[in-house]
């Protein structure tokens, strides 16, 4: 087994392209063609985790967070970071880490949270942009179902909860075909008229080459004409953030102390509570606060999510709720999301939990 062979199903779920712009998410210490012994799963590096992979004989750890955000200039040890890399290095152990792609997949760290709540009706609470593309072409009209399904197949045409989503129109296409051309209609030195049909349809970035790909595969022209376009549109299925409902509201008081206890929160800071009851619950794992607007414009009661500061709390304006759980307490689930698709994908591969807790904030 190999470094690449264990990521790709983790990848397959998050990809790295939904990672945000200043994030390091991806394989940051070791080679994708390295063997691997054993993986070892935590939600931050730290010393005591290398010496634990050591101790287990693990040579790969996959990380929630990235051990290393911007560029070392120096690899001396005189910070925690430069000492893991140099040990890691060391000792031939890889490093992982899957991070807001991770926040940003349905089955991600945000749906695990809503999980844990028995949140339902769940929707992405701040959507991501740009990530589409409208792809346009034109195809003859005896192939046009061919050519369409085969760029559906790809992945092309989805919007939201529906797929197979096009628009068709009717037109004439005009081409004259050169001197070194193999026309599929048409002759050699001639202007040609071909009924066909231009069909558009929805693509994301991430999918372009194989949906063009595709496109180019099916399509009978020897060249086939078509138009990318970038789109503003939101991507309902991917973004930071969760919004659902409990099944039934619940006293506010009541759930705060639900949501102490099941997450193991040293202490729960919050707003007034302006609001009796919860039914509503937006969530955000590590830093949300500033998704605090589209919790509120998605009215909901309660927004459970970590390391607001203080001047923060008062954005709140006596509209919602804010729960501060804490950072690590937030995202501590997510560790068994990486343990489930390893586990699943190599049942008998020696997988560990990481056992050191690395939260480095202590509660009175």
């Amino acid at each position: 087994m190999r470094v690449r062979d264990i990521i790709a199903p983790i990848e397959a779920l998050a990809p790295l392209y939904h990672q945000e712009s200043y994030d390091n998410a991806g394989l940051i210490v070791g080679s994708p063609n390295w063997e691997v012994n054993g993986v070892l799963i935590c939600l931050d590096v730290v010393e005591d985790v290398i010496k634990e992979a050591l101790d287990k004989g693990a040579n790969l750890i996959i990380a929630h967070h990235p051990i290393v955000f911007s560029g070392l200039k120096r690899f001396n040890g005189n910070s925690y970071v430069e000492r893991i890399v140099m040990e890691a290095i060391a000792h031939g152990i890889a490093i992982y880490a899957s991070h807001t792609n991770m926040d940003s997949v349905p089955g991600g760290v945000n749906s695990r949270i809503c999980d844990k709540l028995g949140l339902i009706n769940t929707r992405v609470l701040a959507p991501e942009k740009g990530s589409l593309k409208k792809l346009v072409t034109f195809v003859p009209e005896q192939y046009v179902q061919l050519v369409r399904n085969a760029m559906f197949e790809a992945g092309a045409g989805c919007i939201g909860d529906y797929d197979s989503c096009s628009f068709n129109m009717e037109g004439t296409g005009t081409f004259r075909a050169g001197e070194n051309t193999t026309p599929f209609v048409g002759e050699i030195g001639k202007i040609h008229h071909e009924k066909e049909v231009r069909i558009e349809t929805i693509i994301p970035k991430s999918l372009q080459s194989s949906v063009v790909n595709a496109l180019i595969k099916a399509h009978p022209y020897q060249e086939v004409a078509y138009d990318l376009y970038p789109l503003d549109n939101e991507n309902s299925k991917f973004g930071i953030g969760m919004v659902g409902e409990l099944p039934q509201s619940e006293p506010s008081m009541e759930f705060l102390r639900k949501v102490k206890e099941l997450f193991h929160a040293g202490v729960v800071r919050y707003t007034p509570l302006v609001k009796t009851h919860i039914r509503s619950v937006a969530v955000c794992g590590g830093s949300g606060s500033s998704l605090l607007k589209n919790a509120m414009a998605a009215q909901a009661d309660l927004f459970i999510t970590a390391d607001f500061k203080y001047h923060e709390f008062f954005d709140a304006e006596g509209k919602i709720i804010i729960a501060d759980i804490g950072h690590y307490e937030s995202e501590q689930f997510t560790k068994e999301i990486f343990y489930e698709i390893v586990t699943k994908n190599f049942p008998n591969f020696a997988t560990h939990m990481s056992k050191i807790n690395s939260n480095p904030i202590n509660y009175l």
